[in-house]
C-alpha cells in the first residue's frame, strides 16, 4: 500500500471513530498508527530505535509505545509527510531562549473533527441556540499559527451566532470593548461563551478591579472556558481563587466555568467534568509515568503522557513536563510542574489531591 492510500485509510477510520465517539479497539488502532509513523516519520523512528523499538520489535500494547518528548518538536519536523505540504502548522510556545517548535498536520480534517466533537460534548451539551463568543485568546488574523486561536475561530464558526469578538491585540487587552459587549449581551439576552487563558482572565480581573467594575452579569445560559496558560508567567493565581472571582464577576454558577487542557503538540483536548477531573474523548488516553517511563498506579503522581490517535500524521504518543495523577474513573488531575516535581511516584490521599488540584 502506498503512503497516501495508507494515510487516507487511517484518517477515514479515525474520522469514523470521532463521529461515533467510540474507538472499538484502541490498542489495535494505536499500534497501527505507530507502525505507520515508524515507516514514514524518520526522526520519530530513529528516536524509537534508540530505545529498542522498531517495526521488527513492536511494543505489545499502546502503553508501551515510546512517547516523544514535547520539546522534540523544537528540534525536528516530526511528521510523516513533507512539512511543506502541511494544511495546518501550529507553533509551540517558546519558553527556552525564545525558541519554538512546529506541529505539522497533513490535513485539517482530523483536527477540526476532533476539536468540534470534544468542544460540543464538553461545553455545549445543554445548548439549543448559538452562543456569542467573546475571545480572550490570540486572534488568528494576527497569529495564524496559534492552535488556540485557530481552535476558537473554528468553534465560533460552527457554534456561534456570527458576532464573535476578539480582545487581544498583540499584548494588549481591549477592556473597554469587552465591557461594552458584555453589557450589550446582557441587554439583549444573548448567552455568551467567554474563552480565555488563565493569565488573560487574571489581567481582565485586575483591570476591572482598577476601574471599579465589580458586576458584569451575563445572560442565562452563558459559560466560561478557561484554557490554562500561566507557563512562563511571574504571577500565578490559584485556580479556586480565580474561579471564585470569575463566578462573582459574571454572576455564573461554578459549574458554568469549564477548564480545557490541551497542547500545541496534540490534536485533541481534555475538559473538566463535574468533579473537576480532566476527561478525554475516546481517541485520547493519558498515562501517568514514573522516572523509568512505566505507568504508575492510580493515585500516584508522575509525568503525563498523552496517546492521541488523532496525531496520525505526527507522533501518536507525547511525553510532557506536566505532572498529574490518574483518578479512579479514568480521568486525570493536573498537579502542575516544578512545584510538584519531587512527588513523582509517590502516593497521595484524597485530601492531598484536592489541595494540589486547586493550585
Amino acid at each position: 500500500m502506498t503512503y497516501r492510500a495508507e494515510a487516507q485509510a487511517l484518517d477515514a477510520e479515525l474520522l469514523q471513530c470521532v463521529g461515533r465517539r467510540a474507538v472499538p479497539n484502541f490498542n489495535d488502532l494505536a499500534l497501527r498508527i505507530f507502525a505507520h509513523q515508524l515507516r514514514y516519520n524518520e526522526p520519530y523512528a530513529k528516536y524509537a530505535a534508540s530505545l529498542g523499538v522498531t517495526l521488527d520489535a513492536m511494543p505489545p500494547d499502546w502503553e508501551r509505545i515510546p512517547p516523544v518528548p514535547a520539546a522534540a518538536f523544537k528540534e525536528a519536523a516530526l511528521c510523516t509527510f513533507d512539512p511543506a505540504c502541511a494544511e495546518l502548522v501550529f507553533e509551540t510556545s517558546g519558553t527556552t531562549q525564545g525558541s519554538s517548535g512546529q506541529h505539522y498536520m497533513e490535513t485539517a480534517d482530523l483536527y477540526d473533527a476532533a476539536l468540534i466533537a470534544g468542544f460540543g460534548d464538553a461545553m455545549l451539551s445543554d445548548v439549543n441556540e448559538p452562543l456569542r463568543y467573546l475571545l480572550l485568546v490570540p486572534n488568528p488574523a494576527q497569529r495564524p499559527h496559534s492552535s488556540l486561536g485557530y481552535m476558537m475561530r473554528k468553534v465560533a464558526d460552527v457554534f456561534g451566532d456570527g458576532q464573535e469578538q476578539w480582545y487581544l491585540e498583540g499584548d494588549d487587552l481591549r477592556v473597554d470593548r469587552f465591557i461594552r459587549d458584555c453589557e450589550r449581551a446582557e441587554r439583549s439576552g444573548v448567552p455568551l461563551c467567554i474563552a480565555g487563558t488563565a493569565f488573560a482572565f487574571v489581567n481582565l480581573l485586575d483591570e476591572l478591579r482598577r476601574r471599579g467594575v465589580a458586576d458584569l452579569r451575563l445572560p442565562s445560559g452563558s459559560r466560561i472556558m478557561e484554557t490554562g496558560g500561566f507557563k512562563g508567567r511571574t504571577r500565578v493565581v490559584e485556580r479556586a481563587e480565580l474561579y471564585a472571582q470569575i463566578a462573582s464577576l459574571f454572576a455564573l454558577p461554578p459549574d458554568r466555568i469549564i477548564a480545557e487542557y490541551g497542547m500545541t503538540e496534540l490534536t485533541s483536548q481534555y475538559y473538566d467534568d463535574v468533579n473537576r477531573t480532566k476527561t478525554a474523548p475516546p481517541w485520547l488516553r493519558p498515562r501517568v509515568v514514573g522516572p523509568d517511563g512505566k505507568t504508575l498506579p492510580t493515585g500516584d503522581v508522575g509525568a503525563l503522557v498523552h496517546v492521541d490517535l488523532a496525531n496520525r500524521s505526527s507522533c501518536v504518543a507525547i511525553q510532557t513536563e506536566d505532572l498529574g495523577v490518574r483518578t479512579s474513573d479514568g480521568g486525570i488531575m493536573l498537579i502542575g510542574r516544578e512545584q510538584g516535581a519531587e512527588l513523582r511516584g509517590c502516593s497521595l490521599d484524597a485530601e492531598q489531591l484536592r489541595t494540589l488540584a486547586a493550585r
